[in-house]
């Protein structure tokens, strides 16, 4: 089996997540299959503030590193950051398989529970949420998102905090057993970076409910992509959403 190499764009830049970067790459070489490379990017200036407009500023970036990672030969990109933003015109602009955090984990909660609820750490992503679980046509099974009050700098810090860090898993309870209450059977934090900082909970749940780490699902199912695109030739279809325009087109947008 030849080596498959993963671009993983993060919304955060080393400079200002040293220590999220540290961890995420040693939870990244832990999940990987032998022979994948998994290579972490940032976006400077980084994601600090909930709010659309910043999607909107990281969307573009991400769309032009997912063109310059096909053209510098990696197999795969990997939308890491739960909002997702840019990911349908990634998908548009290159023929490496682009998979994204927030719609792996959605996709794969689908197979542990008929009914899922998301966490996310600022309320101003809740209406951003419900966008996206519509375009993904995923409204009658997320059913529910909850927030915290945090900002994605301020969470950043539960990595050089033990008491932070556990205040954090705490108020993720909080907001997460009503969604169970409810009916939500499976629970999914709203980001890659509780996403990260949770994954050192073995078998987390609330009230029965598992608590998913969506980092290694969009892993697998990036090696996945690769490995069937290998196989048979299976990509993206190009009837609608992820119709590719000209050369021309591409370009224009790049520069």
């Amino acid at each position: 089996m030849d080596p498959i190499r993963i671009w993983y764009q993060s919304y955060v830049d080393e400079a200002n997540g040293k220590t999220y970067w540290d961890r995420l790459r040693r939870h990244l070489r832990a999940i990987a299959d032998p022979g994948t490379e998994v290579e972490i990017k940032g976006i400077t200036p980084h994601d600090n503030y909930a709010h659309p407009i910043v999607e909107f500023r990281c969307a573009r970036e991400v769309i032009c590193n997912a063109v310059k990672a096909e053209r510098e030969g990696y197999d795969a990109f990997i939308v890491g950051h739960f909002q997702d933003a840019g990911l349908y015109e990634a998908r548009s602009v290159v023929d490496i398989p682009v998979v994204a955090l927030g719609e792996a984990s959605m996709l794969y909660a689908c197979q542990l529970g008929q009914r899922s609820g998301i966490v996310t750490i600022n309320t101003r992503y809740i209406p951003w949420f419900h966008h996206q679980i519509g375009k993904y046509g995923l409204e009658r099974r997320v059913t529910g998102v909850h927030a915290m009050t945090f900002e994605p700098g301020q969470i950043l810090k539960a990595y050089e905090s033990e008491a932070l860090a556990a205040e954090v898993v705490r108020l993720f309870a909080e907001q997460a057993r009503p969604l169970v209450a409810a009916g939500c059977d499976v629970l999914i934090p709203g980001g890659g970076i509780p996403m990260l900082l949770f994954s050192a909970v073995r078998e987390h749940a609330v009230d029965g409910a598992p608590v998913i780490d969506g980092i290694p699902i969009a892993v697998k199912m990036a090696e996945l992509a690769v490995k069937l695109k290998r196989l048979n030739g299976l990509g993206v279809s190009r009837v609608s959403d992820f119709v590719k325009p000209p050369p021309e087109i591409i370009e224009e947008f790049l520069t």
